[in-house]
C-alpha cells in the first residue's frame, strides 16, 4: 500500500513509500483511510523530539488523525463491522494515518459523527481529545470559570474555545485581526489582537490558560491566573508527569522536571500551577465528542485540503506557519492538481 513514512529523524526524514498492509490483531480494526489531518505533533515526531520517550522503529508511517471505513475486524472485536465509518487518533507507537490502510486498537476507535463528512471528521480526533482532556480532566472547567485560550483560531485553539463555551466558561482568546470574526463565531467572549495588545495587561483572575506558544508567552500567562489557577502548556517545557504518562524510566522524569524547573518555580512564586500536556488516545471520549459535533455544539475548522499524494507538501505548509485557521486535511478522494 502507499504510505508516507519516517525513514530517519529530521526535516528531510519523511518520504513516500510502498509498505505492507498492516497486520490485524484480535483487538484491532482495519480501516481503509479516507482522510487524515496534519498536527504539529507530526513534525515533532518526525524530527525525533520525543525519541527518548516514544521508541518508534524506523521506518514507520506518520499521521496521528484518521477517518475512514472499516474493512476487517479482529476476532475479539464486536462493536464494529466492515462498512462502518469511523474516526480515531491511534495511540502512540501505533500511529499511521498517512497511508491507505491502518490497523487501530478498538479502544481508540469511535463511529464517525453522522453530521460530518469523512474529510471533516479527520480534522477532529486529536484536537477534540486534547480539548476534552485539558478542559474536563485537567482543568475541571465549570460554568462561570474563566478560560484563556491562546491562538484561538488554530486547530487546537478553535476546538478549545468551542468546548470551553459549551462547558459554560467565559472564554478569552488571542488571535490576529484576520480571524477575529471567526473566533467570536466559535464562542469567544473576549478577543485580543496579539499584534496590538498585551493580554497580560488586560486580563486577570483566570482559572485556566491554554498556552500553545511557549517561551515568554507562557511566563506572562501565569500572571493572569487567579490563585491556584492552572496554566497548561502543549509545546513545553515538559515535566515529570509527561514521562510518567508514557511509562518512561524514573531518570527521564527527573530530566523532564529539570527542563521545566524555571517555569514551575515561577508558577509556585505566583501561587499558581503549570502542567505540560500530551493527549492520550481514547475512543470512549471520541464517542462523547461525536455527539457534541452532531448536536452542533462543536464544528470542525478546516484551513485547506491536500490530496494524499501531496502529503509532504501539506506537512511543509503547516510547518511554515501558512495555516490561517483550523486544520489542514489530507484527502484520499482529492486528485492532485
Amino acid at each position: 500500500m502507499r504510505a508516507f513514512v519516517v525513514e530517519k529523524y529530521g526535516k528531510d526524514g519523511a518520504r513516500a513509500a510502498e509498505v505492507a498492509e498492516p497486520a490485524v490483531g484480535e483487538r484491532d480494526v482495519l480501516v481503509r483511510v479516507s482522510a487524515a489531518s496534519i498536527n504539529p505533533l507530526d513534525k515533532m515526531v518526525r524530527n525525533g523530539e520525543f525519541k527518548q520517550l516514544l521508541k518508534y522503529k524506523h521506518p514507520f508511517v506518520l499521521g496521528h488523525d484518521v477517518a475512514g471505513v472499516v474493512t476487517r475486524v479482529g476476532s475479539a472485536v464486536h462493536s464494529f463491522e466492515a462498512g462502518d465509518e469511523v474516526y480515531a487518533r491511534p495511540r502512540d507507537l501505533r500511529i499511521g494515518g498517512f497511508a491507505e490502510y491502518i490497523a487501530i486498537d478498538v479502544d481508540d476507535v469511535a463511529p464517525k459523527p453522522a453530521s460530518l463528512t469523512l474529510d471533516e471528521a479527520a480534522a477532529v480526533p486529536l484536537v477534540a481529545l486534547a480539548a476534552w482532556q485539558i478542559l474536563v480532566e485537567r482543568g475541571q472547567v465549570k460554568p462561570g470559570h474563566k478560560v484563556l485560550v491562546h491562538a484561538g483560531a488554530g486547530g487546537l485553539g478553535s476546538t478549545v474555545v468551542q468546548l470551553a463555551r459549551h462547558l459554560g466558561a467565559e472564554v478569552a482568546t488571542t488571535t490576529s485581526p484576520d480571524t477575529e470574526e471567526l473566533v467570536r463565531s466559535l464562542g469567544a467572549d473576549i478577543v485580543i489582537d496579539y499584534t496590538k495588545e498585551d493580554f497580560s495587561q488586560v486580563l486577570s483572575g483566570y482559572d485556566l490558560v491554554l498556552d500553545s506558544v511557549g517561551g515568554a508567552n507562557l511566563e506572562k500567562s501565569l500572571t493572569v491566573l487567579k490563585p491556584g489557577g492552572l496554566a497548561v502548556g502543549v509545546v513545553g517545557p515538559p515535566d515529570a508527569g509527561f514521562a510518567k504518562q508514557l511509562g518512561a524510566p524514573a531518570f527521564l522524569g527527573f530530566v523532564m522536571n529539570t527542563l521545566s524547573r524555571k517555569i514551575r518555580k515561577r508558577a509556585k512564586a505566583l501561587g499558581v500551577r503549570y502542567q505540560f500536556f500530551f493527549m492520550e488516545a481514547n475512543g470512549s471520549q471520541l464517542r462523547k465528542l461525536g455527539a457534541l459535533y452532531d448536536s452542533g455544539q462543536l464544528r470542525p475548522v478546516i484551513d485547506t485540503t491536500f490530496p494524499f499524494d501531496r502529503t509532504l507538501e501539506a506537512l511543509e505548509y503547516v510547518e511554515q506557519g501558512r495555516t490561517k485557521a483550523g486544520k489542514v486535511v489530507i484527502s484520499m478522494a482529492r486528485e492532485s492538481d
